[in-house]
């Protein structure tokens, strides 16, 4: 296979759009630890931004909401997106499998604003029926962003799931396993990388959504964008640009750790195939 280059324009292009998305996010850390208050006028360097971050409780208080928000929502959608995928991908045809396939699928297509109206009408109703939930909140958004989430699950898992060679399964059921133990045993394994993006999928969104969450949402329960949108509203503050610092440390973090874990996991299994060929080739 020839090894084609890239011609110089198409370099500066890329080069360009590179820079577009990141120097945004590097002014963005630099001015982090600028000593004036205004953000746009450089001051001198200072971390008093950060400190002044870590004592404002409301943003402390929004960001643990977040979090508990995010984890649980993720754990909820992993769970019903897994079992979601894995009924699209293995029965196929069976009795409203076309309804079932485009409900699983609506939420990512369906504008938030109206996912989120019409969840706030269904809670109201459910309240006036049967008291459930009491207030809006963290049960509400919970709910409401794993919906969302569920979503994107089932379809990074069903895709993973149609790559995955049926003949494995069948055989371990030629051989007296029961479809449970398949499933964990072999299955579960074998999607475990696309169940773990998932996971961080759901992670990412319920931290970043605001549109649903505002419906959603209710006396005490500010998440994290919801509190940097209105201080955004009120002028840019410094310590926004200290609390963005930190989550692009985060994530990015984050994202190393998981892509080595992955890789690793990848190699391990050639490895292993690689010797079950050769011992299938010796025997």
């Amino acid at each position: 296979m020839n090894n084609q280059k890239l011609s110089p324009f198409l370099k500066g292009m890329l080069l360009l759009g590179l820079l577009f998305l990141y120097i945004p996010i590097v002014s963005l850390i630099v001015y982090s630890f600028n000593d004036s208050k205004l953000v746009t006028v450089w001051g001198g360097f200072s971390t008093k931004w950060y400190a002044s971050l870590f004592q404002n409780e409301q943003i402390i208080s929004a960001v643990e909401l977040s979090v508990q928000i995010a984890l649980a929502s993720a754990t909820a959608a992993v769970t019903l997106g897994t079992i979601a995928g894995f009924v699209l991908a293995r029965f196929k045809r069976f009795p409203g499998s076309s309804l079932f396939a485009g409900m699983m699928t609506a939420p990512m297509v369906m504008p938030e604003v109206i996912t989120g109206l019409s969840m706030l009408l269904l809670f109201i109703s459910m309240q006036q029926l049967i008291g459930v939930p009491a207030e809006r909140g963290f049960f509400t958004i919970w709910v409401g962003h794993t919906t969302l989430c569920m979503a994107y699950v089932s379809v990074v898992v069903r895709s993973r799931l149609l790559e995955i060679d049926q003949s494995l399964e069948d055989a371990a059921m030629d051989l007296g396993a029961r479809p449970l133990k398949i499933f964990f045993v072999i299955t579960l394994p074998l999607v475990a990388q696309a169940i773990a993006s998932g996971f961080l999928l759901s992670v990412t969104l319920s931290l970043d959504d605001l549109v649903m969450t505002a419906f959603l949402s209710g006396p005490g329960s500010t998440t994290l964008p919801q509190v940097i949108f209105s201080k955004v509203r009120l002028g840019l503050n410094p310590e926004i640009n200290a609390l963005a610092s930190i989550t692009v440390l985060v994530v990015g973090v984050l994202v190393i750790v998981a892509n080595y874990l992955m890789l690793n996991s990848q190699r391990k299994r050639e490895r292993a195939l690689a010797a079950a060929m050769r011992e299938s080739s010796a025997s």
